[in-house]
């Protein structure tokens, strides 16, 4: 019986330790950021969207790695990545490019799991060697969380489709030469909004584009979109009539975590500048590091980073596990985005003065952090998709249950 209470136990044991060949995709992906991506990034002013030859090039090596389409099968040119390896990856980057990235590779995804034969041959290539840039437009200038209040117009008009609305905080939008755009066809008999998603290929159905000053990742492109009336062919319209919210949601689960991880990539470089910072700066003779108060703030923010990073690694992980990810990926995201929003604040704290001074790039890290609780769900939402999975009750929609899950 101890032998067998012995062999369930180490059964039992998680191993935390990555792979020797996650270890050397992790390596590959650091070295390839210093070498490649982060010399095209200082070149440029840190306060201007980058240009976009800049960022071809940049996708042009982010595809070298099999990073603009990892979800996707090797058959059709993906990195057919596992989400965890994925985000092993994906922490390593930038977070200004990191983001981007998002907007593209589930682009492409969803031009790959939605679109027909013709879409997938004629687009899909230059798309994942990065000779095109694509985004997703779902968000509208009154429509964020509920992508049912969706109000940009698709009408049939025969041999082709009319898309007339405007779309708000598009990533990608400026630089785009391919768009996803969630549209309204109307209302089901239920009443409720048929949302429908249509594929606009900007050099044969051209659209505007406008840059939105933000607060942080400036060197990104954040955007505004207007469609006018804007003619695209019927065979454009992509998936089944009502199946758009489901496709969003699916993609919802996967980046949430990401994006948690751009906020460790974040606190984990404010961490490793505050402790090279407690070890020289120097108050009452001797190195503030020896203070006990400095040490305190310094092994909060490691314990912020870790748990943030577990949480994000835990998500992904349930996803390739073909679990239930909802509130896993919620709660990895709202937690990694707060603590490690909090983390950075911390590390301007032991910097004192100089933690506010633009030359140690700690205000740029808090200025950027302060960005991720929005995309993909604000923590208010998340907090509720968390509820909903613990409760099996809705507080979004009240009219509606979700199963209640034993464990995640």
């Amino acid at each position: 019986m101890k032998a067998d209470n012995n062999k369930r136990s180490e059964d039992a044991v998680m191993d935390f330790k990555l792979t020797e060949e996650q270890e050397l995709l992790q390596d590959s992906v650091s070295r390839m950021v210093r070498t490649e991506i982060e010399p095209r990034l200082k070149r440029h002013d840190a306060t201007k969207p980058l240009p976009k030859q800049t960022m071809l090039e940049i996708y042009g090596i982010l595809a070298e790695m099999g990073l603009t389409a990892p979800r996707l099968p090797a058959s059709v040119g993906g990195g057919e990545m596992k989400m965890l390896d994925y985000g092993l990856a994906f922490e390593q980057l930038p977070p200004v490019i990191a983001i981007s990235l998002i907007s593209h590779e589930c682009t492409i995804a969803r031009i790959h799991a939605e679109g027909g034969a013709e879409h997938v041959s004629a687009l899909l290539p230059d798309l994942i060697a990065g000779r095109k840039i694509c985004c997703t437009g779902s968000t509208e200038p009154n429509t964020g969380s509920d992508p049912r209040g969706i109000q940009t117009r698709l009408t049939d008009l025969g041999d082709e489709c009319s898309v007339s609305g405007a779309k708000m905080w598009i990533t990608n939008g400026t630089i785009s030469d391919v768009m996803i755009a969630t549209c309204s066809t109307g209302r089901g008999e239920h009443g409720a909004t048929v949302m429908q998603r249509v594929l606009i290929e900007r050099d044969k159905s051209p659209y505007e584009a406008r840059e939105i000053p933000v607060l942080g990742f400036k060197q990104g492109h954040l955007s505004e979109m207007s469609l006018n009336d804007c003619r695209v062919p019927k065979c454009n319209v992509l998936g089944q009539g009502g199946d758009a919210a489901r496709i969003l949601q699916s993609t919802w689960v996967g980046n949430r975590p990401l994006l948690g991880l751009c906020a460790v990539n974040m606190a984990q470089k404010a961490l490793d500048l505050a402790i090279a910072y407690a070890q020289v700066r120097k108050q009452f003779d001797e190195p503030i590091g020896r203070k006990q108060l400095v040490q305190g703030r310094l092994a909060d923010i490691a314990t912020a980073i870790t748990t943030s990073r577990l949480l994000c690694y835990h998500a992904l992980s349930t996803i390739d596990d073909g679990g239930r990810a909802d509130g896993t990926s919620a709660m990895a995201k709202r937690y990694a985005t707060t603590a490690c929003a909090e983390a950075i604040s911390l590390a301007m704290q032991v910097h004192g003065a100089m933690g506010v001074a633009e030359e140690t790039g700690l205000e740029q890290l808090y200025r950027d952090v302060r960005m991720l609780p929005i995309p993909d769900g604000t923590n208010e939402i998340l907090t509720l998709i968390m509820g909903r999975e613990l409760t099996g009750i809705n507080a979004i929609r009240p009219d509606t249950r979700a199963p209640r899950l034993a464990a995640e």
